[in-house]
């Protein structure tokens, strides 16, 4: 599974202040789970941002977004943002603050038995 190791990098240190992390190897890429949840993930050279509902349609607006669609659904609160979407700091840290706003009001999967 390729995912760009320096867009993981910049990601890793983005969160390096929040409390729990977790890395998991999913999307085709590495997720990086905040508190439990899953919060953004490096997948090939995009980030994968879970966004929320409330914040969806405005983050489509984006430059370089766009939904993330899985089979035939949209995943409605995920989003997919390519390198035009976070090519600046300014840009990169909007992804990584939006995914951590909605990171505190998430609800984590069920745990599997």
């Amino acid at each position: 599974m390729a995912y760009n190791e320096k867009l993981a990098d910049k990601v890793r240190e983005a969160l390096a202040d929040q409390k729990k992390i977790e890395e998991k190897v999913m999307f085709r890429g590495v997720c990086f789970m905040v508190n439990g949840k899953m919060c953004i993930c490096v997948s090939e050279d995009e980030l994968m941002c879970r966004v929320g509902p409330d914040a969806y349609e405005e983050a489509l607006d984006q430059p370089g977004c766009r939904p993330m669609v899985h089979g035939t659904r949209t995943m409605k609160g995920f989003v997919f943002v390519g390198d035009e979407g976070f090519r600046t700091k300014k840009k990169f840290d909007y992804w990584v603050n939006l995914a951590l706003a909605f990171n505190k009001e998430a609800k984590a999967a069920k745990k599997k038995k």
